[in-house]
This record gives structure tokens, sequence and C-alpha cells, in this order.
């Protein structure tokens, strides 16, 4: 009979209970014993939800105190020596300490987890020497199955891909690495199974990506030797964001699963199957109900490809399932009572996903009016909301038709615009200036929720904001900064500000998900065609100008990087989710211009993250993300000056499309990661203005005039002098008052060591 799982549920809870759990223990309020209770409690909660709703696999282990990797990481002891662990099950405070540093020892490397928006601990495997402290999944297991009579199914992150998403080691140590990691899997697996384990789940997401032939053999290597050492055990190879590479000898390996994902590798993975079949010995994972998207399936579209599954594969060798953990959505749309209804009908988060699965589950089994009625209301739901005005918006349609067959260009290349900038604008030698935020206080965040809640008019709220910025410009200008900014006093988050401003977007009361570690995030949905409503940030920017004669730069958020922070609609592609936001957004960039805004920023630090797993889609969406950018600053004055800012990335694999852009000024966020970008301008040139980090603005730390004297060196070593501005690595939204002042200071007086320095070689020359 077709059996019902899910890959993982979210471990925020409702009210974020994990989340202020975790600080509240941090912060000392929370005593260790009591924090180990309350998390069994969210823990155990969970399960009971997944027990109630009907699901037959339900995971276990998938619950963490931070992330899932570190656990894995901890669990085999891997260490790094800086925090002076001795042995055995590791501390809460070397836990927490890997994680987010302590007073002695740095953070390890945090980055995303492939392409979504959630971040994991990078392992450090340097010199460690594993070895299996506690059998975390074993734990889990017994937990739910004692407390709650759950079968659990517990998850495990496979070796390969760990082994993939770690560091400290080159890739000739591979073979060595997975020897020694190998027996520490393989007693977890013995231990699961001696205690009755039925089906262990072993996450491998890095079998959608490009693998070597090396790598395809250590895959065989690794289960050969799982089933070998342990044959009595149900393994199902999961596998999660795409198709997968190596289909046919993924298939072949000796498990007793595999699971697939039907949503985002529909297309390769159903072709693969329908091609070259199905092992006959083995359950398939049908991956159906998107774990990252928002929105109600069309269950009768889905049940259509399980009939076209179970044509392939015997139903009672299938499983439906969701296509990755349900960590990458909201707990529940239960509470959304301020939703329109036609929007609130159409999405589904966590719990009404459980619901999807239940029923598909059931209607494979057997068909009934009640399975039939369910089918039907979620097909009505999601037409009520395709047919409403709000994506049906026919100018924004026409708009967005005609600019897409244009090719978006300034009026002249940057050569002939970089003349006629610098006799405008007569900035100095290496200008300086910062990426946007400045810090946001107790009195700015109070100020703002006083004025949310009605208890500030929006004349007080306005007044109080122009104080703000009054006080920013004049600290700017005394420290010496040649290209100022208003501050951002009056924006929580750089997509919501502008999505509150814009037709097309929706904003939940509860709709969290985890970022990395406590840190949850609210992400604005895009549900309709989206709309420029009227102006966003000229009152503001227009305010500040009026206060200096320097330059004041107008600050947007850009079209791909609001698309890939928010939840969009699924009825359209994305490629024309992201014009319809740089046709709105390029309203607003004109609106600045024609108040007199010479300067204007659109930051685009999400580009890459949106970029696809897959090698040969990656041109494509980077072909019009660019276009996007360009949409949006395309029809401005020579004169006027178009700023970005990119958070780093993997520079020399993006130069191309990062010059195709064709900003006056690009910013790049650098400062840990210097020198990995100075090699990247070894290897290719770059021709327009620059800006590389030369501080890190993550840190409370203020950096000296000295390290930055270097990190300027560094750079013009290899960059045009002419073309190259000096600014912090990214926003200083986050910082105190007194460092921010203090750390300016410092660049500002190492742009005039770097000054005098040039002056002097160019008089020698």
């Amino acid at each position: 009979m077709t059996q019902s799982s899910v890959l993982g549920y979210p471990r925020i809870g409702v009210d974020r209970e994990w989340k202020k759990a975790l600080e509240a223990f941090w912060s000392g309020k929370l005593e260790e014993n009591e924090f180990h209770t309350r998390l069994q409690e969210i823990r155990l909660e969970h399960l009971r939800k997944q027990q109630a709703k009907g699901i037959d696999l339900i995971p276990v282990n998938d619950f963490s105190y931070y992330d899932h990797i570190l656990d894995t990481a901890v669990m085999f002891g891997i260490v790094p020596k800086r925090f002076a662990y001795t042995g055995g099950a590791v501390p809460l405070s070397t836990y927490y300490g890997i994680a987010r540093g302590t007073k002695d020892a740095a953070a390890s490397e945090m980055t995303k987890w492939f392409n979504t928006n959630y971040h994991y601990i990078v392992p450090e495997l340097n010199d460690a020497s594993p070895v299996l402290t506690e059998n975390k999944p074993l734990i889990a297991y017994l937990e739910a199955k004692e407390k709650l009579g759950i079968e659990g199914k517990p998850v495990i992150v496979g070796p390969l891909t760990f082994l993939k998403l770690s560091k400290g080691y080159d890739a000739s140590e591979s073979d060595a690495w997975l020897d020694r990691l190998l027996p520490l899997y393989i007693q977890v697996l013995q231990e699961l199974a001696d205690a009755g384990v039925q089906w262990v789940q072993i996450d491998e997401p890095v079998l959608v990506t490009k693998l070597n032939d090396a790598d395809v053999q250590r895959l065989n290597n690794i289960y050969t030797a799982f089933t070998s050492a342990v044959p009595n055990l149900n393994i199902l190879l999961q596998t999660y964001f795409e198709s997968i590479e190596n289909y046919n000898e993924i298939i072949s390996l000796p498990v007793q699963g595999i699971g697939l994902d039907f949503v985002h590798g529909l297309e390769g993975n159903l072709q693969s199957v329908q091609t070259n079949g199905f092992p006959a010995d083995k359950v398939l994972g049908a991956g159906i109900i998107d774990g990252r998207g928002i929105w109600r399936a069309s269950l009768q579209d889905k049940l259509t490809l399980l009939h076209t599954l179970t044509s392939l594969v015997t139903p009672e060798r299938l499983i439906v399932q969701t296509s990755c953990s349900l960590l990458h959505v909201p707990v529940t749309t239960e509470r959304e009572t301020k939703l329109a209804t036609e929007l609130k009908d159409a999405l589904a988060f966590a719990d009404e996903k459980l619901d999807e699965i239940v029923i598909l589950t059931k209607a494979l089994q057997h068909t009934d009016a009640d399975i039939t009625a369910k089918i039907n209301d979620a097909e009505l739901k999601l037409q009520t909301l395709q047919r409403s005005s709000d994506r049906n918006r026919s100018a924004v349609q026409e708009a967005v038709a005609s600019i897409r067959v244009q090719e978006p260009n300034r009026s002249h290349p940057f050569a002939e615009r970089h003349v006629a900038q610098q006799k405008k604008w007569q900035l100095p030698l290496f200008p300086t200036t910062t990426i946007g935020s400045f810090p946001q206080s107790s009195e700015v965040r109070k100020a703002r929720q006083q004025w949310r809640k009605n208890e500030l008019s929006n004349d007080q709220y306005a007044s109080f904001i122009r104080d703000q910025i009054d006080n920013w410009i004049h600290i700017q200008e005394e420290i010496g900064i040649d290209v100022l900014v208003h501050g951002e006093f009056e924006r929580t988050d750089m997509v919501e500000f502008f999505g509150e401003k814009l037709a097309g977007f929706a904003f939940t009361q509860y709709g969290w998900v985890q970022s990395y570690g406590s840190r949850c995030v609210k992400p604005p949905v895009i549900y309709g065609d989206v709309a420029f409503i009227g102006e966003m940030t000229v009152e503001e920017t227009k305010y500040a100008q009026s206060k200096t004669d320097r330059p004041v730069k107008g600050m947007l958020t850009g079209p791909i990087t609001i698309m890939n922070w928010s939840f969009v609609r699924e009825d359209i592609e994305r490629e024309t989710i992201a014009y319809q936001l740089a046709y709105a957004l390029r309203q607003e960039v004109e609106a600045l211009e024609k108040a007199g805004i010479g300067m204007i920023q659109v930051d685009e630090p999400a580009v890459r993250e949106g970029l696809p797993l897959k090698e040969h889609k990656q041109a494509d969406y980077l072909d019009w993300a660019v276009k996007a950018f360009r949409i949006t600053t395309c029809t401005v004055q020579e004169t006027t000056q178009i700023h970005t800012h990119m958070c780093y990335c993997e520079f020399h694999d993006m130069i191309d499309s990062i010059k195709e852009m064709d900003a006056d000024v690009i910013s790049i966020e650098t400062s840990r990661s210097h020198g990995e970008l100075i090699h990247s301008f070894e290897e290719n040139t770059y021709e327009l203005g620059i800006g590389l980090g030369v501080y890190d603005i993550h840190s409370p730390r203020v950096p000296s005039v000295e390290e930055m004297s270097n990190m300027i060196d560094r750079a013009l070593r290899v960059l045009d002098p002419k073309l190259f501005w000096i600014n912090p690595d990214c926003g200083l939204k986050t910082r105190g008052q007194e460092e921010t002042v203090a750390s300016l200071k410092n660049m500002v007086d190492a742009t005039r060591i770097a000054r005098a320095k040039h002056a002097s070689a160019s008089v020698l020359n």
C-alpha cells in the first residue's frame, strides 16, 4: 500500500517558540535543563501534529538545536581546535560557540544551503580525528517511540554531501576522509537497526549537482559498505532541490529506496524514470508537494502525476512525500486572519502540506466522495485567485510584454558617461561612500513601532525621520565622506519596505521561516502582477539632498533581490516577475532623477542566490537577471550615476554578467575574502567603477587605518585608480553609532593616505 511521508518539519514552532527558547538560553534567562525540556516539548508537539494528520513515515532527527549540518559535525566529534574540545558528547557551550563564536574563538563559516535562503555552518575538517560522540538519530528515534509510540524514520546527512559541504581538506584527501567517516556512519546505522528501525532517510542533495567519475565511485563504495555492514536496514537515499545527475548509476546503488524531487526536478527526474525505468526491487520516494513554496498544490495535477508514476512503479513501492524538508516554509496558515480570503485560501504552509500529502496518498489507495470534494475544492481556490484582478493587470502585462523584447541600453557607453559624470560631480581620486544604511538604534525601532501602532502620527514620525537624517548628514560631512546617503531610518527591511509600497505584494502575520540559527525572516508574498503605485523613496532622499552640497545617493533594492527574498507566485515565469519588478522600480528611478537626485544605487546582493543548480540553466538566468537590472536603470541621463552593491560571490564565474549590468559603480562585500577577489581581477579586467569593501561590517571591532590601507593597496595593484571607490563592506544598520563613526573616520584617513601615495607615485612617474 502507498505510504505518506515528509522529509522534515519546521523547527521554529507556531509562535517561534524555538527561537525564543534559544535566545533565552543564550542570554542566561533559561537554565540548561529547562532549555532541554522546552525544546523537547516543541519537538514532540511537531511529531504529534504529523501523527494526528495521518503521516505514515514521520521523520525524526530533523529537529536541531541550531543547524543539521553542525549536528552531524559534532556527532562525529569534528570540532575546530580553537574551541578546546576534549572528547565525549559536545557541550552546548561548544556547540553554540562553533555556530556563533566565543570571546576567544571565531565562529565557523556560514553559507547558503544549496540554492535556498537557509544557511548552514560549514564543518572544518582540517586535522580533526572523527569519533562517534553520540548517536543522535538513535536518541531521536527512541524518544519518538517511547513518548508517542511513533515508529519514526531517522534522518541523517549522507557522507558524500557532508564531505562536499565541508572545508579544511584537499580534494586529494577525499577518499581518506571517507575512510575515517564510514565506520562511524556504519556504527550509527547498526545501532539503529539493532533498535528496530525499519527505514532510515539518508540525505544526499549533492547528487543533483554535477559529479565527477571519482565521486560516482565514492558513492557506490559508500552505499555498498552500508548495505554490506547493515543488511537488515532499509535505506531511503534521498535527493532534493533538482533532478539527479548520473541517474542510471544512482538507481543501481544497493539501497532499498530512492527519493526524487518531482517539483523542482520534475522534468529531468520524470524523463529519467520514463526513459530508463525504475528498479523493481526499490521503493520510490516521490516528492510531489513543494517543500519550498507556499502555494496550495493543484491536487488534480498531482494525482495525474502519481498515476503516471504508478504505471512505472507499483503502488506498494511508492511513498508520497514532500519534495524536500518543510524547513523552508512557515508553519501554518491557520492564524493568517488579515489576508484576503482569495489569497489565504490559495496558500499552503507546512501543516497544510501535510494535509495535501495525506489526501493524495488516500486518493491512490481508494476514491470516495470526501477525497474527491477536497481535490475539487483545491482547484476552485486556485482558480479563484487566478481570476482575481490582482493577477490580471493588463497595463502591467502589456508594458512588460513590450520591454522584454527590447534591449535596455543606456544612452551612452560607460567611457563617455564616466567623463560626463566626473565633469558634473568633480569627485576626488578614490571617492568615499557607504552602502546605504546607518545604525538603527533602539530609539529608531521604538519610533517605528509607535508609528505602526498609531501612537505617533504620520507627521510626528516623518519629523523624527528627518531629525535622524539631519544628524547623519552632519556626521558624514564632519567625517569627510564624499558621497552621502540618507541612512534608511524609515526602513525595516530592504525588501519588505518596497513590497509594502508596490501592488501585487502581501504580508503575512506569522509566516516566519528560519534563515540561520535563531534568525527568522518573514518573506513578502508576491501574489499578483507587480505595479508602481507612487513614489517610495523620493521624499526622504530629496530632504537629505537639501541638507548638503555633497551628492546624496538614492537607495533602492533591485528587482532580482526583491524576487529572490520573497515567496513568489508560480503561475508565471520568474523571468516575467523580475521584469514586472524592474518596470515598477524604473518608475521610481525616474522619479528620483526628476527630483534632482543624480546618483542612484540599485542594490542586488542576492543575484547569485537565484543561480540554478544546473549549469546548463545558469546562463539563461543570468541573462534575464542582468536584463532586469538594466530595465530598471537604462532610462536615466548620462550624467546620472548608477551604483549597485553585491554581497560576496564567486566573482570570477560571474564577472561577465556583472560587467553586463553596466552600472557606473559597483561595490562588493569582500573584506573576508579580499585575497580571492584580488586574484579574480588579476585574471579578469574590469573597466567600470568599483569599490571593494575595505572593512567587515559584520564585526563590532573597529578596523585600523593600517588594515584598510593594506586592503586599498592590494586592490590598486589590479584596478584602475581612476575608477576605484572606497567603502565599507555592506550597510551599517546593525552596528552601533560609536563604532560606525570610528570605523568611517579610519576609512577616510586610509583614503587620504592612498591619495597621497598615488600623488607621489604620479610625480615620480
